[in-house]
C-alpha cells in the first residue's frame, strides 16, 4: 500500500472510533438519566406522592 492510503485508511479508521466513542458517551449518559428518573419514582411512591412523569402521558381510558 502506498502512504497516502495507509493515511487514509488511519484517519477512517480514528474517525470511526472517534463516534464509537461519542455514542457509548450519549447511551452512558441516557442511561445515567433513565437510573435517576426511575430512583425519583420510586422515592415518590414510597412518599405517597404521584409520579410526575415528562413527555407522552400514560394510555387514559375516555370517561364518556
Amino acid at each position: 500500500m502506498t502512504e497516502n492510503t495507509e493515511k487514509g485508511q488511519m484517519s477512517r479508521k480514528a474517525a470511526i472510533e472517534r463516534q464509537a466513542e461519542l455514542r457509548r458517551e450519549r447511551a452512558a449518559e441516557k442511561l445515567r438519566e433513565n437510573l435517576s428518573r426511575r430512583k425519583q419514582q420510586t422515592r415518590a411512591r414510597r412518599s405517597g406522592q404521584a409520579d410526575e412523569t415528562n413527555g407522552l402521558p400514560a394510555a387514559k381510558m375516555d370517561e364518556s
